[in-house]
């Protein structure tokens, strides 16, 4: 059977690269991870981290909530009879202007970012209609009860490199710090390239992947 990545075999790769076994630097590992999960989602946008999801805007319904682990959208997409039809982002003044009275209802042209955890509509659909929403998320986080992701799977060494960056603060050595980061950078961009050739039939996907 091949080997694969998991959270256990990264936490003793970290050890072995580290050369350090003591309690305090065992302790800070698991937020060396989180760390370097936060920053690949961050800049390794890609078909791994692209959700799609599904549902219905109700008459009137003016916000929406997002996602869980949500980190950025991609597109929104609208059912009218056969077709989907796209709506797009604006910030939210531009939504309110759009869209100033808040009971009004009419077929949504925009969206935007409420808060964190929801989305604006403008205007609120006057009909209950069907959406397709696709998203970029942040994965479930590793952890001992999480033993692996789609970046354990797929992009291992990407996920190595980034965490052992996060922990070279934490042993100060910092002469150590451009080294990882090469590497790590050399890996985000075969990643990049991988999902821009994967999503080179969207070109509104391919921009974001590549940014």
């Amino acid at each position: 059977m091949a080997e694969s990545l998991t959270y256990s075999s990264l936490v003793n790769d970290i050890v072995t690269y580290a050369e350090r076994s003591d309690q305090p630097f065992l302790n800070q590992i698991p937020r060396f991870i989180m760390l370097a999960e936060q920053r690949i989602a961050t800049e390794a946008r890609g078909l791994g981290f692209l959700r799609v999801v599904t549902g219905t805007l109700q008459a009137g319904q003016a916000t929406l909530q997002k996602p869980a682990r949500w980190r950025e959208s991609a597109s929104f997409l609208l059912r009218e009879g056969s077709d989907w039809r796209p709506i797009y982002q604006r910030g939210y003044l531009y939504c309110r202007q759009y869209a100033p009275d808040s009971t009004a209802t009419d077929k949504p042209a925009y969206y935007a970012d409420y808060d964190f955890e929801h989305f604006l509509i403008a205007p609120a659909p006057a009909i209950a209609t069907d959406f397709e929403f696709a998203y970029y998320e942040l994965p479930e986080q590793l952890s001992e009860a999480n033993q692996v992701n789609w970046t354990t799977r797929y992009a291992p060494h990407l996920l190595l490199y980034a965490t052992l960056l996060e922990a070279q603060p934490f042993l100060k050595l910092t002469q150590r710090i451009a080294e990882f980061q090469a590497l790590y950078a050399q890996a985000l961009e075969g990643i990049k390239m991988d999902s821009a050739r994967r999503l080179s039939g969207d070109q509104s996907l391919l921009r974001s992947a590549a940014q």
